[in-house]
């Protein structure tokens, strides 16, 4: 059978980067009414038709029928193919007819029936997630086991959903390739499109203005912009995530710093480039590594400082003499009373860039937050977490911020909730 089909009848940005995309790992995310879900559904048919066999699901079975399940009949009735289908509104299975392929669903809140289900012919080549920010982590990777067996189709895990908080697991386990100066990337088997209501052309202008109005700030962020949101008391905000591979070769002021740590705590080092007449921070190294002695210390610092001095955390001062013995060019931080918070009120009004290479970085400074009292009221006070890597920038930056008490009356911006 040859399908032809009007290419008006897709999204551009979909027909570009996702109805051909063979990546293993794809994910679909952005604001609301960007038309991730029909779009999918759209490619779903169309490949079952070609032989695969899908598995769509979301967190819990009875969000199905009328989400994603909807969608794909949805599809098939606009592309005029329902001859070609036979849908079983019973037990959620849609069956191509033409081929015995079959799109299966199911919800992750039943693994018995996810690790009995299997389709009438051939293996499962494609896991579709819906809504994955509801999803665990750990049924996410069990349902990446289930790609396994014969076909000759690739296997693929792809994940759809609209971002909420950066410290979800999503976001540290596959945003470590993003740039947000893109829209679309492909790297390593992984593959990410962002998207907002500005690329489905569908909308009603109705849709389009309540989208524009929205006046709550997380909500407008997340569902109007398609951004991940903002933990309520995160310390920075000014920071954005680039690919440094080419601009850090003309890096002519680097620094280094390094934060101690053994057991539960790394060991975190982080090179920087700062420019100070436009305040600009660049962040484009890291190592954060535990356990280590300090022959093994030395050997994870080397490449990276060379003979340049690395300024370290001074608790440590028997550490850092014996980094010096092994021709480290170490020294101690000055710290002292009012440190913390004077890095932060500098670092505050930076404009900090950290390269894609460095996802502990990116990790850290999407969670370091104040403290907050009983009743969610923000406090002055950083919590004492997801700290490392900032440390140490505040140790290399030290000669630049000054170790001075906050004056009376100097404030530093918390956040808010």
């Amino acid at each position: 059978m040859k399908l032809k089909i009007d290419p008006v009848v897709f999204n551009e940005i979909y027909l570009k980067h996702q109805l051909r995309n063979q990546n293993r790992y794809q994910i679909y995310y952005g604001g609301s009414s960007s038309g991730k879900s029909y779009s999918l559904a759209q490619r779903t048919v169309l490949d079952v038709m070609k032989g695969r066999n899908y598995l769509i699901v979301r967190n819990t079975q009875n969000t199905i029928k009328r989400s994603v399940f909807n969608e794909v009949t949805k599809a098939i009735s606009s592309f005029k193919l329902s001859e070609y289908f036979t849908v079983n509104k019973t037990d959620f299975v849609i069956t191509c007819n033409w081929n015995n392929k079959q799109i299966l669903f199911a919800g992750l809140d039943d693994p018995e029936k996810i690790k009995s289900i299997t389709p009438i012919e051939g293996v499962i080549t494609d896991v579709w997630v819906e809504e994955a920010t509801e999803c665990d982590y750990k049924a996410v990777k069990q349902l990446d086991k289930r790609l396994r067996g014969r076909s000759k189709f690739k296997k693929r895990l792809t994940l759809s959903f609209n971002p909420i908080l950066q410290d979800h697991w999503l976001y540290t386990e596959y945003f470590g390739i993003w740039d947000d100066g893109l829209q679309f990337i492909a790297k390593d088997d992984v593959s990410i499109l962002k998207t907002t209501y500005k690329d489905n052309r569908f909308l009603t202008p109705d849709d389009i203005v309540a989208l524009e109005n929205e006046t709550d700030p997380y909500y407008y962020e997340v569902y109007t912009l398609g951004n991940w949101g903002v933990m309520g008391a995160v310390i920075f905000k000014n920071w954005r995530v680039e690919d440094l591979s080419e601009i850090k070769k003309t890096f002519d002021k680097i620094r280094h710093g390094l934060d101690f740590g053994f057991a539960d705590d790394p060991n975190a080092l982080v090179d920087l480039h700062y420019d100070k007449s436009r305040k600009r921070l660049f962040i484009f190294g890291e190592e954060y590594q535990t356990g280590l002695v300090n022959d093994e210390i030395a050997e994870m610092i080397r490449p990276h400082v060379g003979q340049r001095v690395v300024t370290c955390d001074n608790s440590e001062l028997k550490t850092i003499k014996e980094l010096r013995l092994r021709k480290i060019n170490a020294i101690a931080a000055k710290k002292g009373p009012g440190s913390i918070e004077a890095g932060i009120r500098f670092l505050q009004g930076l404009e900090i860039i950290i390269c894609t290479s460095c996802p502990n970085t990116k990790m850290e400074f999407s969670k370091y937050k104040w403290r907050e009292d009983k009743n969610g009221n923000v406090l002055p006070v950083p919590v004492d977490k997801d700290n490392h890597i900032i440390d140490a920038i505040r140790y290399a930056l030290e000669d630049e911020i000054g170790t001075a008490k906050l004056k009376i009356g100097s404030k530093i911006r918390l956040g808010v909730r």
